[in-house]
């Protein structure tokens, strides 16, 4: 028992070990660095460090044997180092006023830091090209910048780096992987490193966005084969019996809302926020097509009659089966819509208040 005991401690040790970093920081002796990891699309602090009057410091955390951490070291509100630590990695990092750093001890980490200064440099340059109104220069710099990273993802399919470039964005509307063909870069990077690290939680994300960029590709390959309307056109029974299609609606703006009334959250949503948005801005030509995906139509009608919902509502009782389901590639995550907007359908998915709010508004000013 005491071996058999002994043995299981020493396996949990093994597979939770510490990585270290002993970092100098010349700008701020006397101070403290913040130490942040990364947590879905957000900063987590993890501690804050206090530096000696030589600028040193010293910190330990715990990182489980593959899964590694993507950690940053901030002086303020300044970035000083980017690390990729795994179990056991025993780094030094050097961060000089001029906001240049050093590390030794970790080729991921080293490998983090050269994906940021090729961004870095990227960016100063098609920044200047835009900025002089040089755009054939600035379009040129792009796709050299976006073959060389294509070039990188490839060559590092199995490193955790090779995230960070996929989501590397010149602005909030312009991220340099935004093509729906990318969909097969972020597969296959994640397909690499699902193998090398299955547990990583970073891995799990980057599945989740890869599926997601593969239903938008999907979409797109249907429109572009679509008919007239120039969307992909259903046909439902509504409330009444009677099919009514999308392409009936006559109407500038068309929300297709997928959604559930055995969910209760889903129903609030639709008092909270599909009501005031259809009273404010159906005058204005917004209409809903309301697809309930329950399986049992008496909840939906039931829902629908007390709710008063005054939109097109459909149910064919069928559940994930309707036909709908699979021309709008609803795999998960309701409610969830798209947009018709003059008959043509905008392939962003929208599913929070945020997003229809603001995306409304904007189409219907």
């Amino acid at each position: 028992m005491i071996i058999a005991a002994a043995a299981i401690l020493a396996a949990a040790v093994s597979c939770t070990e510490k990585a270290q970093v002993e970092g100098t920081l010349a700008s701020s002796p006397d101070s403290k660095v913040v130490f942040k990891k990364l947590a879905g699309g957000s900063m987590t602090v993890l501690d804050t460090v206090k530096t000696g009057s030589d600028g040193s410091y010293s910190y330990k955390m715990e990182v489980a044997e593959g899964q590694p951490e993507f950690v940053y070291i901030y002086d303020g509100d300044t970035k000083v180092a980017s690390l990729l630590l795994q179990s056991g990695d025993k780094v030094k990092v050097v961060s000089e006023a001029n906001g240049n750093y050093t590390v030794e001890g970790s080729e991921e980490s080293a490998k983090l830091k050269k994906v940021e200064d090729d961004f870095a440099a990227f960016m100063k340059d098609f920044t200047s090209s835009v900025e002089a109104e040089d755009g054939p220069a600035a379009s040129r710099k792009y796709v050299e910048y976006y073959r060389s990273r294509v070039k990188y993802i490839m060559d590092n399919c199995k490193s955790l780096t090779s995230i960070p470039v996929l989501y590397q964005k010149i602005n909030d509307d312009f991220p340099v992987f935004g093509q729906a063909t990318d969909a097969v870069h972020f597969k296959n990077v994640h397909d690499s490193l699902a193998k090398v690290y299955p547990d990583s939680k970073y891995v799990s994300v980057l599945g989740n966005e890869t599926e997601k960029r593969f239903n938008l590709l999907s979409l797109q390959q249907r429109l572009s084969v679509a008919n007239e309307a120039g969307f992909p056109d259903a046909e439902l029974p509504s409330i009444d019996g009677k099919k009514v299609k999308i392409s009936d609606l006559d109407s500038k703006l068309i929300l297709v809302y997928f959604w559930q009334a055995a969910d209760a959250a889903q129903k609030m949503f639709n008092q909270d926020v599909l009501l005031p948005l259809y009273k404010a801005y159906n005058p204005k030509g917004l209409e809903i097509y309301s697809i309930s995906l329950d399986t049992d139509k008496g909840v939906w009608a039931s829902a629908v009659k007390s709710q008063a919902l005054p939109w097109v509502n459909v149910c064919d009782g069928l559940g994930a089966a309707c036909p709908a389901v699979g021309l709008y590639n609803i795999s998960r995550g309701l409610p969830v819509a798209y947009l018709i907007d003059n008959g043509t359908l905008s392939p962003e998915t929208l599913s929070s208040e945020k997003e229809l709010r603001s995306t409304i508004a904007a189409k219907l000013k």
